[in-house]
């Protein structure tokens, strides 16, 4: 049984959900690195990208629309986010500690990131995209917000070619720990 409590704390020993496949039970994860996107200036995006976010085309919001970029970041042939676990990402966001980033375009949703947020650290969980470049401003901006806000850590997880495109970096399981328990006692909101 996972509650609110139990997941929090779980993410803050460094562990993440993850379901296999729709039908099979939640589980914890855990990894010998993390994957952390930098706040610092190691951060990077293409410059295809620089056109998109000075044409102000985007809207930034958080959690308008939680419900629709969990079910935006769970729709592809394969998913690890399972009924159970959308269920859990919603009771997270009630009690405060999860939270959808998003980028609009008018009044349609074009991308989002889900992620926990606790003290210092965000744990990026899933994006994706419903219009083009819709996630990677999600991305850019989101890092500016952290920024702002103080954050030390975004944790991404797992490595990917997506990620690497915008700086992300691998540490091991010790410098993450090393980070993560700094992270954990920072003040830090995402509100």
């Amino acid at each position: 049984m996972f509650d609110v409590r139990s997941v929090i704390n779980g993410y803050a020993q460094g562990h993440f959900l993850m379901a296999e496949e729709e039908g099979v039970p939640v589980e914890w994860y855990y990894t010998k690195s993390r994957t952390l996107i930098p706040l610092d200036d190691r951060f990077r995006y293409p410059r295809s990208l620089r056109r998109a976010i000075n044409k102000d085309q985007f809207q930034v919001k958080i959690n308008a629309a939680f419900g629709a970029v969990v079910d935006g970041c769970a729709d592809r042939q394969t998913t690890w986010i399972s009924d159970q676990l959308k269920a859990i990402y919603h009771e997270l966001n009630r009690a405060g500690w999860a939270y959808s980033f998003e980028t609009w375009c008018g009044e349609e949703l074009a991308g989002g990131i889900l992620g926990i947020s606790i003290g210092g650290a965000f744990i990026g969980e899933s994006m994706f995209f419903r219009v083009s470049d819709g996630s990677k401003v999600a991305m850019v901006k989101l890092v500016d917000h952290l920024r702002s806000r103080g954050f030390l850590l975004f944790d991404a997880q797992l490595m990917n070619p997506h990620l690497q495109r915008f700086g992300a970096y691998e540490v091991s399981d010790s410098e993450y720990r090393r980070m993560l328990d700094i992270a954990l006692q920072m003040p830090c909101s995402m509100l």
